[in-house]
């Protein structure tokens, strides 16, 4: 563990997927620190992570050999050891668009990079400035955001969409994810992998207000094709923009490894039917009637499945434990590939 195995820590930037709880200490009613979220959690506890357990973002800091969960920045508790092995800015409703994260009043991704170069600071002052250089530039770094930026902001209120076409959007977005992850390279970041989105029109709470917004009740509850066409164009434009950059980068140090992490197909795979790999509820989450809660809406009086490994969704919108895991595990080449670099 730490500086003498071949990554010396983990580093996660992004949205839900990824926050361990640190909106637990952000004045938002963006939160799952409470039951029954983390019921198959260890000891069963609710850290602010938006499923029943744990997320893509532990399975591969475990796989690495870092530690079993990463743990929240924000939480004033966390000793120089856990700093040290890394941690997650991440924060549940954020995205690229400085305007996403301003709908839930969540931790913006420009905030988040301030956050690190915060924390750079301080593991300066417990091992040094050489050293701490040393445990970024053979860090693993971990970016996945996107999905608010078009589900919360652009599909959900009007003021992007006043300005720019879904193309444009695009763009716009992918502007901001390049030069966040040049400003990270900045930083000494140095292996970076970043997540696409996932096939958005599937996320059980896009099928229900799609059903509404069109006045249909949508009793095979099938999902939204148009917009998981925009997740698939963003993700092929995203894979294009990460090539240039490497390429670029890579000539300025060949250190310098940046991925493209495909969530989408393994995610797309499970949603198709019930019964592939053993899930039985592909379209609606365990927690409520699985339409419409979470975060709040996902509380202590709910009804909560029994068996949530049979279920796709946790929530209405974030994978149960047993579904990031699949995803961690068809995303293992490319983490052992840059693993190793």
């Amino acid at each position: 563990m730490g500086l003498n195995t071949p990554v010396s820590a983990v580093f996660v930037f992004g949205d839900s997927t990824s926050d361990p709880g640190n909106n637990n200490f952000v004045s938002t009613p963006f939160r799952s620190n409470f039951t029954p979220y983390g019921r198959d959690f260890a000891n069963h506890k609710a850290t602010g992570r938006f499923t029943n357990g744990r997320l893509t973002s532990d399975f591969i800091a475990g796989y690495a050999g870092i530690k079993e969960y990463v743990p929240p920045y924000l939480d004033p508790t966390l000793s120089d050891e856990e700093l040290l092995t890394g941690v997650s800015f991440a924060s549940a409703a954020s995205g690229y668009d400085p305007f996403t994260p301003r709908i839930s009043k969540v931790i913006p991704m420009q905030k988040q990079l301030e956050y690190f170069k915060e924390y750079r600071s301080r593991i300066e002052q417990v091992i040094g400035k050489d050293k701490a250089t040393q445990l970024v530039e053979r860090a693993l770094f971990l970016i996945v955001a996107g999905t608010n930026d078009f589900v919360l902001n652009y599909y959900a209120v009007p003021f992007r969409r006043v300005t720019f076409t879904v193309p444009q959007y695009q763009l716009f977005v992918l502007q901001i994810v390049h030069q966040f992850i040049q400003d990270l390279w900045g930083q000494g970041a140095r292996k970076i992998l970043v997540a696409g989105l996932p096939p958005m029109g599937c996320l059980p709470i896009v099928i229900t207000t799609n059903a509404f917004t069109n006045n249909i009740f949508n009793h095979q509850r099938n999902c939204v094709e148009s917009l998981s066409t925009v997740a698939r164009n963003y993700n092929q434009l995203l894979q294009l923009e990460l090539n240039i950059i490497n390429i670029r980068l890579a000539a300025a140090d060949p250190r310098t490894a940046i991925f493209y992490l495909d969530i989408y197909a393994p995610l797309a795979y499970l949603v198709q039917g019930p019964g592939r790999l053993g899930f039985e509820v592909v379209s609606r989450g365990c927690c409520g009637t699985g339409y419409v809660e979470t975060s709040f809406l996902c509380n202590s009086k709910s009804h909560v499945c029994s068996d949530a490994s049979k279920y796709v969704f946790w929530d209405s919108i974030h994978p149960t434990e047993r579904a990031y895991y699949l995803v961690f595990m068809a995303l293992r080449p490319v983490i052992d590939f840059i693993i190793r670099k």
